[in-house]
């Protein structure tokens, strides 16, 4: 790691939601309501609040959004001033939040939903991006990170992928990782349910964190 982890922000889809803990008007998956398809009923199941607790870190805020897609391009057409993770990073980045909180670490936990609404792949781009690139996934995840390096110089930029995301999104996580000096956690066998993670999956992917931490 670059430095110390202590004030973060997550960017993540539903995986990473919780009622009440994401930005107000986000879209949420978990909750404390039963439902069939998971087992997920409080908070602290979650990866990133159990692994916060554990680590002792000061998480500022988690800026999830479920069903969101990285790029530009979401389930229903147009996301560029709406759900995307450019689109809210970039707010954040307008309001001046990494330096106002002493931001020195990004989580990213996404394009699950890039890989699962078919958004358009593109190429992998990493410089010299147009609007128009940042509607397709590889190109989009390439500016993102490199985005990212440049809000946070200093910092830990760590992408979680996901598993079973199409091959083309995984290299270009990849690539736009190793580019920016950014690190990535490739997660392996994950317990899941309607495609999202169970108590057991939340588990899983916060232990797999901590083995790439300390590594």
């Amino acid at each position: 790691m670059k430095q110390q982890i202590r004030n973060i922000v997550i960017f993540g889809d539903s995986y990473s939601t919780f009622a009440g803990y994401v930005p107000e008007g986000y879209a949420v998956y978990y909750s404390t309501e039963e439902k069939p398809e998971t087992d997920v009923r409080r908070v602290e199941e979650t990866w990133w609040h159990a692994l916060c607790t554990k680590r002792g870190w000061n998480l500022v805020q988690n800026n999830s959004w479920s069903g969101s897609t990285l790029c530009y391009s979401g389930y229903d057409g147009d996301c560029s001033e709406t759900s995307s993770f450019i689109c809210r990073m970039e707010r954040l980045a307008k309001e001046g939040f990494f330096e106002k909180n002493g931001i020195d670490t990004v989580f990213v936990f996404g394009c699950t939903n890039d890989s699962w609404s078919n958004a358009p792949l593109g190429e992998i781009k990493l410089s010299d991006h147009t609007r128009d690139d940042l509607f397709s996934v590889c190109p989009a995840v390439g500016y993102f990170v490199g985005r990212l390096r440049e809000l946070l110089p200093n910092g830990n930029v760590i992408f979680v992928m996901n598993t079973a995301l199409k091959p083309e999104i995984d290299e270009a996580i990849k690539a736009a990782c190793e580019h920016n000096d950014a690190s990535y956690i490739e997660l392996v066998r994950i317990n899941k349910e309607c495609g999202h993670p169970t108590v057991l999956g939340m588990s899983q992917i916060r232990e797999q964190i901590e083995a790439f931490l300390d590594a």
